[in-house]
């Protein structure tokens, strides 16, 4: 049967592990976005707004966590 300890630590690892992906994950949406949408409309510049707006947004939900496991401790 696992410890308590250990549980809380896996807890801990996967939570920081998913904090670690957010920024390469909004970017990445975020620049398929703007690539899907310029191959469609037959523009340049929408993939790198995208992209901006993703690694943004990336940015904004990793402040949120961390500002959440602050007020925590």
């Amino acid at each position: 049967m696992p410890d308590k300890k250990e549980d809380n630590v896996m807890q801990m690892v996967g939570r920081y592990l998913s904090i670690a992906m957010m920024i390469p994950v909004a970017t990445f949406i975020g620049y398929a976005i703007g690539y899907y949408l310029d191959k469609t409309f037959h523009t340049t510049f929408l993939k790198i707004v995208f992209l901006l707006a993703g690694i943004a947004a990336g940015f904004i939900e990793l402040f949120r966590e961390l500002s959440k496991d602050a007020k925590q401790q």
